[in-house]
């Protein structure tokens, strides 16, 4: 029988084992599904919207059409039957643009030189002039500008009309820029020619890039896509510029540049565009296509303006020999030592007939591409370095500050708001990594990797800080009494009635009542604000970080009010911050360093120009680290009136009376920490009411202090009474606040100890 009972078991066991149970197997996943949702994601990864085939067909155009214009150029060079015309140039054109910028001369070698590579990023300030008013006639007693009478010959004639259409395209004021972003890229001319050199020429080169404007206005941004040729000898650049991301014809460079330079320039021609037709076709037979290609820049409404750009280089006074070593070690730096780098210096023109205006450049100034991405780098390593000492500051403070009462002095808004700032610089950074690539990219990584660092640390020290200040905003429970009225009241009202029962009245939420629950619920959340500002936080770094103008003068305002929060929380608590100096000194020194960086500095790597208002920040930013070390040496509310500054703090040790005498045990109740008894000396008792007469129940406040103690020793102020009336040995209580700021038996908030 029990080897038969044992069987059965065994059997139920194996029935109900989860190998072998039938019901509990997991069933194979649906094919159908499985291969719908490979598909879905297999279209995600490798759909582009078509942008490929786009892509594809842009290409396949575009290097049917260089092919063309190529054949077609080759053809004129030849001399042969070609559809390829050069348009005749404007005669006065050319005097016009000489009339601002007066070209350049071939130096000395030997006592001065230009830069031969002018490859970097160049600021200029920018005047723009309306050529299309008859300065001849102008009855005004101001003296007529050299370029004047030039002006109305070259735009004698012109249609008005047309010009107007063509400027008011987009509704662009091109008056409004004041300034200009040179970015170009210069390349010397191929090792062969068209016709009969086999040796490379050093003495032109081309150049291409574009140059940006930005209205002050109303924040709109302007590009021109500029095609030149830059003659080494004599510092000139000659070219075209179009609107938009559009380049100029190559093919009409010869018709822009003076009389002696056109068979030069027409020979380098033919092998750019052969050059750039081969890399065309390479990209196309290895897929790696641009997708950037794909754009409605042809549909975007800008002025149809074609321009005429010339450029001049101001001389230096290092010999040719030096200069072409300081280039030299800007490449490929060896350690050795060369001239100092005077900076790239020019001046130019813009000059657009059909648009009938002039745009002047003055007072270039720039970098080489080589030397800026050094500034770069060295940038980055500055920065890693500030980044880093912040980090150690902020964990520092965070290691002072790990006990609930010292968290209860700081203000987490100052922490949010140093959190939202390294959220800025972060967001930056990377923009800025990935806009420059190659090697800066890598150097950058560094400090938006620190910055990233340290905004998460302050993000958590203020959710910390948040969660042990958060009872201090809880609502009041509410009086149990009141519901013992309640209570009474209805069980009144239910005996008043008692043969008639009560109406079971469930009706549905109405929409909008179900809207206010669902609000009360997320609202009422402990961490809901924190989050929801945190929430607002990231949208609005996203939003700024795309105007970077914006985003400093965002930067300055708050590091202007970056310890306010802390010195109001101060003031109005009635307790000093609890902050290091050593963290509060030096985290305001390298902020107020990186702020000056970008702000005041005039070399920065964003050639952001000085703000005059950095130093007032700076003296604010100053002011109230001050105003926080005094409130340590002279109290919270110290420049506050008397009537303001007195803040009421709560008195643990209010009077007490006495345990009757001739109990047997001199004890005021049990601490609700760790349930021992808080004795009174009966010593100290008896002495006090044989002494002055007084009854144990009637001691004042000073007396009883010194006589109450834990078991029958000490003479200090022992016992706590908590605002929710709950009693505790005042060691114990120290002890517990050190960890939490909570009642032990009720659970509210307690003012500090």
């Amino acid at each position: 029988m029990n080897a038969g009972g044992l069987g059965e078991t065994r059997e139920r066991d194996e029935e109900t084992a989860p190998g072998n149970n039938p019901v509990e197997a997991q069933r194979p996943r649906n094919s159908i599904s499985s291969f719908i949702f490979i598909s879905f994601i297999l279209f995600l990864l490798t759909n582009h919207n078509g942008a490929e085939l786009v892509a594809q067909n842009q290409y396949r155009d575009a290097l049917r059409s260089y092919n063309w214009q190529l054949g077609n150029y080759s053809a004129w060079l030849n001399g042969t039957e070609s559809n390829f015309t050069l348009p005749e140039t404007e005669p006065l054109l050319e005097p016009l643009i000489h009339s601002f910028v007066a070209p350049g001369n071939e130096l000395n070698p030997s006592t001065s030189s230009y830069y031969s590579n002018i490859t970097g990023y160049i600021q200029c300030t920018l005047h723009f002039h309306n050529i299309t008013t008859p300065h001849s006639f102008n009855s005004s007693e101001m003296p007529l500008p050299a370029w004047a009478p030039l002006a109305d010959s070259l735009m004698k004639g012109a249609n008005m009309t047309e010009l107007v259409e063509r400027v008011s395209v987009g509704g662009w004021n091109l008056s409004a820029p004041k300034k200009l972003g040179w970015n170009g890229a210069e390349k010397f001319a191929p090792t062969s020619w068209r016709f009969n050199s086999s040796t490379p020429r050093e003495d032109v080169a081309m150049v291409h890039g574009r140059m940006d404007m930005t209205d002050p206005n109303t924040g709109a941004e302007f590009r021109l896509t500029f095609e030149g040729v830059h003659f080494l000898k004599n510092g000139s650049v000659y070219g075209l510029a179009e609107p938009g991301d559009i380049s100029p014809d190559i093919r009409l460079l010869p018709g822009v540049v003076p009389q002696p330079y056109k068979n030069l320039t027409a020979q380098l021609v033919e092998p750019e565009m052969a050059r750039r037709v081969a890399r065309l076709q390479a990209q196309l037979d290895s897929g790696t296509m641009d997708f950037s290609v794909i754009n409605d820049d042809q549909s975007q409404s800008r002025p149809r303006c074609s321009l005429t750009l010339f450029m001049q280089l101001k001389p230096t006074s290092i010999p040719r020999d030096r200069m072409r070593e300081l280039e030299a070690e800007m490449l490929n730096p060896t350690g050795i030592t060369t001239v100092k780098d005077p900076g790239i210096k020019i001046e130019g023109v813009l000059v657009s007939k059909e648009c009938g205006f002039v745009w002047e450049l003055q007072d270039g100034e720039g970098v080489r591409s080589a030397a800026w991405f050094r500034m770069v780098t060295t940038y980055a390593g500055i920065a890693a370095l500030v980044y880093l000492c912040l980090l150690g500051l902020l964990a520092r403070q965070m290691n002072v500050s790990n006990t609930p009462t010292n968290l209860s002095r700081l203000s987490r808004w100052s922490f949010l708001t140093q959190a939202l700032a390294d959220s800025i610089f972060f967001a930056g950074h990377i923009t800025f990594a990935v806009v420059t690539e190659g090697k800066p990219s890598v150097s950058l990584a560094a400090p938006a990797f620190l910055a990233c660092l340290l905004f998460v640390y302050e993000a958590q020290f203020a959710i910390l800080i948040f969660q042990i200040q958060a009872p201090e905003d809880s609502a009041p429970v509410p009086a149990p009494a009141a519901a013992r009225q309640a209570g009474e009241s209805g069980d009144a009202s239910q005996q008043s009635e008692p043969g008639v029962p009560s109406p079971n009245v469930s009706s549905a939420p109405s929409l909008s009542d179900r809207i206010r629950s669902i609000y009360s619920r997320v609202t009422s959340h402990p961490q809901f604000k924190l989050w929801f500002t945190l929430a607002v936080f990231i949208v609005f770094v996203i939003r700024i970080s795309i105007y970077p103008p914006l985003a400093l003068f965002v930067l300055g305002g708050m590091y202007a009010g970056l310890w306010i929060p802390q010195i109001y929380r101060s003031a109005r608590r009635g307790r000093t911050s609890g902050m290091n100096m050593e963290y509060l000194v030096g985290t305001t020194i390298l902020r107020l360093a990186i702020a000056y960086y970008f702000l005041a500095y005039k070399g920065n790597i964003l050639d952001i120009e000085a703000k005059e208002w950095f130093w007032p920040l700076a003296a604010v930013l100053v002011a109230e680290v001050l105003v926080i070390r005094l409130q340590e040496l002279f109290g919270p509310a110290f420049f506050l009136p008397k009537r303001l500054s007195n803040v009421p703090t709560y008195d643990y040790h209010p009077p007490i009376p006495l345990p009757d005498p001739e109990a047997p045990e001199q004890s005021l109740g049990d601490c609700a920490i760790c349930m021992d008894a808080i004795l009174v000396d009966p010593v100290n008792s008896k002495r006090a009411r044989s002494s002055d007469g007084k009854e144990p129940g009637d001691l004042d406040l000073g007396g009883l202090l010194n006589r109450v103690s834990r078991g029958a020793s000490g003479g200090r102020k022992n016992y706590s009474l908590a605002p929710c009336h709950h009693l505790f040995h005042t060691e114990c209580l120290e002890r517990w606040l050190a960890i939490k700021n909570i009642c032990p038996q009720c659970r509210r908030p307690l003012p500090p100890l």
